[in-house]
């Protein structure tokens, strides 16, 4: 008899290459449909640009610039905070926290808002944030399910609520849940995100889907391809500027809920000054040192590092000179990059190179998850993992809820 909480726990440590060119295998071991729900990422763009039309946010900006900006919640929701400040970049008015704690800052107060987001609508998180927001008179904005608790809370609060209807988990949901927060964000003049950036960025993620869809095989297919590069290894993703650094953090957790892989995320930047010394490490230099370049070694072999570095060379692609203020030059993110790349080609560590495409931060944002998202889940079925199901998430859950 399986234990509460246990389905799903099977798979096989060796992934199984042949699946990923087997669209009705890949079909079969999807039962939960993520792969569909991650290529619905442009559609979700634009009924959340619709949704949050209807919920009149130009409201927001009658009490003027808010002192601060809090984003609350868990996970996924969290990184939107994360998305926010990045596309806002240096210039950004205000400061954006991503609050990832129940409640809110001690410091919150009257001048400042909190947006609440909960894909659920009902996770502790934002619950507390918003009724701490509430308490505090800080303006609130709330963004999660229809008809959950949170929008309670933000009715009984008089606060504006945006409705995002659950149609997958959280993580599979990035875009419902960022597009109200960026444009909550543009209405309280903390970011210029115009509707053409918005368009763009759905017509990004709907190109890639369809460059990522299931009947392409690994020699078309980049996510496809991106998942063999990392099958069996021990992923490091590192982004060359603030943005990436945000792409990066959200393929990790991808990686972990759908391909149960570990993996270290981070930005170049930091990387540099020191966790670069995972490239001479036990699973970088001394690891590949030991490899006959020769043999056909199976895939089960001793763990390597595979260096995966998200590139954003925004200014290049158009970015103005004059939005660029208090940014690092691109010039610097881009040696940064190449140097690092270098760094392991000479120990021999493989690396992947993405990078971003598209004129605005959004559009270039969407162009460094697609593909990642869409890697995690082939990873995770050439492995016998579904994706949509992880025991250890919902045993967590059972053992935390009251």
């Amino acid at each position: 008899m399986t234990e509460p909480g246990t389905e799903g726990v099977s798979g096989y440590r060796d992934i199984d290459e042949a699946l990923l060119d087997d669209p009705a295998r890949i079909d079969a071991a999807d039962p939960g449909f993520m792969l569909r729900a991650i290529a619905s990422g442009g559609p979700q763009l634009r009924e959340a640009m619709s949704l949050a039309a209807e919920a009149d946010l130009a409201s927001l900006a009658d009490e003027g610039r808010p002192r601060s900006l809090v984003v609350a919640g868990a996970g996924t929701a969290a990184r939107t905070g994360d998305v926010l400040a990045a596309v806002a970049g240096p210039r950004c008015p205000v400061p954006v926290v991503a609050h990832r704690s129940a409640g809110v800052p001690g410091w919150v107060g009257a001048a400042d808002t909190v947006l609440a987001v909960s894909a659920s609508g009902r996770s502790p998180e934002a619950l507390a944030a918003a009724e701490a927001a509430a308490r505090r008179g800080a303006r609130l904005v709330a963004i999660g399910a229809p008809g959950s608790e949170l929008a309670a809370v933000a009715e009984r609060a008089r606060a504006p609520f945006i409705p995002v209807p659950r149609r997958a988990p959280a993580r599979a949901s990035l875009w419902a849940l960022t597009v109200p927060v960026l444009l909550a964000g543009r209405a309280l003049g903390l970011l210029r995100i115009a509707e053409a950036d918005l368009a763009e960025a759905a017509t990004r993620l709907d190109d890639d889907a369809e460059r990522c869809k299931v009947g392409n095989d690994a020699f078309t297919n980049p996510a496809k391809a991106l998942a063999l590069d990392l099958a069996n290894s021990l992923p490091v993703v590192w982004g060359s500027t603030p943005l990436a650094a945000v792409a990066a953090g959200r393929f990790a957790e991808m990686l972990a809920a759908n391909a149960r892989y570990p993996s270290v995320a981070d930005s170049l930047l930091e990387a540099g000054r020191g966790s670069v010394g995972l490239l001479d490490g036990v699973f970088g230099a001394l690891a590949e040192s030991q490899r006959d370049i020769f043999a056909d070694e199976p895939s089960g072999g001793g763990t390597r590092l595979r260096l995966v570095i998200l590139r954003d060379d925004g200014f290049e692609s158009g970015t103005p000179a004059e939005d660029s203020d208090g940014e690092e030059p691109p010039a610097v993110e881009s040696r940064r990059a190449e140097a690092v790349q270098s760094l392991a080609e000479r120990r021999g560590v493989r690396c992947t190179v993405l990078r971003a495409e598209g004129a605005s931060p959004l559009e270039r944002l969407a162009s460094l998850t697609a593909i990642p998202d869409f890697a995690s889940v082939y990873l995770a079925l050439a492995h016998g993992f579904d994706p949509m199901a992880v025991p250890a998430v919902s045993e967590m859950k059972d053992f935390v809820t009251p």
